[in-house]
């Protein structure tokens, strides 16, 4: 039988009712032999709710209580988790980051995992009980409270499978596995049995919110096979894992990620000298800005032109940096910027021995009349940039173009 590290979202522990069918959901993985570690996140609103408690004492708490605070909801679900296997009559005992003793950095908020003392676990499962685990959470070498960041609980699921050397960590949330597209935006849109590790790292950071693109890095990097299932339904999900070259012909595209956060900003007429690229984006890094896609075209009279993408949310601030630049270079135009920009990506590991992916891509999207703004690839991505209007018109040209749906639904 196997070792597995499961791993149960707040939407999936919401209520008591959700905790009790999670207990019976890991009851049947014991009784057919497995050795079973289960990690759990807040019940779902419980951190706003105690982040709202903070500020109404304190408009910006200090980072260190912020932890104290915040890690007490998943303590509350690992006892309640714990008392529902107990009922069933399976042996099972719970455990804060601490107890476990997932060693972090000091960096409160946002820490990351430096070493993990899984004695007590391997006792335990030993004796035939269930391992019940605080996500989101550890302590440093201080003896400090520390939590993970966004994606924290993911993380703790991974950490803990690569360091039992689990047979698998299974991510259980609020949908079945990974699909070529949202299915929202497109009906046809399919299951996916399997991505690999590249793919889900790219899909997640283009706008894919199945997973936390940290915890797949770690996945990644520890070699701990990942599955991603439903909280609610049956099924065998979808498993990431590495590139299997045994399989003669991987698709050409594996799935189409979206992101709607999007915003543009553009510097013209800059002299086009050494460090231009410099001193435009050091104050916007400065700034704590985040850029994402970068063009630059230079002119015949030895000036440039300089786009770059931000999140939308940092497209205010960044264009009054941009303004600051703009007038400390002496550029000739006023900075312009557009908000109402979304980005389309293909993705693949088969893209690296197919020619002709770019064209398709092109052609689908021209089409339709959607008009290119910017363009970005990797080895297994092509992104670009449209607007925002044109989003789900693009996804569905590209879904049909590729033909990634189930074929009774495209007609093929």
């Amino acid at each position: 039988m196997a070792l597995l590290v499961q791993k149960f979202g707040g939407t999936s522990v919401g209520t008591t009712e959700r905790i009790e069918a999670v207990a019976d959901k890991v009851c049947r993985f014991r009784k057919e032999g497995h050795d079973i570690v289960v990690v759990v996140s807040a019940m779902s609103g419980e951190t706003n709710r105690l982040i709202g408690l903070a500020q109404n004492i304190m408009e910006e708490p200090t980072p260190r209580e912020m932890d104290v605070l915040v890690s007490t909801g998943e303590q509350v679900t690992i006892a309640l988790l714990s008392m529902a296997l107990q009922k069933r009559g399976c042996e099972a005992r719970s455990y804060t980051g601490s107890q476990v003793r997932i060693l972090t950095d000091s960096t409160h908020t946002k820490a990351r995992i430096r070493q993990i003392d899984e004695q007590r676990m391997r006792e335990d499962l030993t004796a035939g009980r269930v391992v019940v685990v605080a996500g989101f959470q550890g302590t440093d070498e201080h003896g400090n409270i520390t939590t993970l960041g966004r994606g924290g609980s993911d993380t703790t699921a991974v950490a803990l499978a690569a360091a039992l050397k689990a047979d698998e960590c299974q991510i259980y949330t609020d949908v079945d596995g990974v699909y070529t597209t949202d299915p929202r935006v497109v009906d046809s849109a399919r299951r996916l049995d399997q991505i690999t590790f590249e793919e889900m790292i790219e899909m997640a950071s283009l706008g894919s919110k199945v997973l936390q693109i940290r915890s797949v890095e770690f996945a990644g990097k520890y070699n701990v096979p990942l599955r991603v299932l439903s909280s609610f339904q049956d099924g065998g999900g979808t498993l990431i894992t590495f590139e299997d070259e045994s399989v003669m012909e991987q698709p050409v595209v594996s799935g189409i990620a979206f992101n709607r956060d999007e915003a543009k900003l553009t510097i013209s007429g800059v002299p086009d000298t050494p460090g231009s690229a410099l001193n435009i984006l050091k104050p916007i890094s400065d700034a704590n800005i985040e850029v994402d896609m970068i063009v630059q075209n230079v002119g015949a009279d030895n000036h440039t032109d300089f786009t770059f993408t931000v999140h939308r949310s940092d497209y205010k601030r960044a264009k009054e940096v941009l303004d600051q630049v703009a007038r400390d270079l002496g550029a000739r135009e006023e900075v312009s910027g557009d908000n109402k920009i979304a980005k389309v990506s293909i993705v693949g590991v088969g893209m690296r021995s197919h020619a002709g992916v770019a064209t398709t891509m092109f052609e689908a999207l021209s089409r339709e009349g959607i008009n290119i703004q910017m363009i970005s690839t990797s080895e297994i991505k092509i992104s670009v940039v449209i607007a925002e209007k044109y989003l789900e018109l693009a996804v569905r040209a590209l879904h049909s173009a590729f033909e990634l749906g189930e074929p009774d639904a495209e007609g093929q």
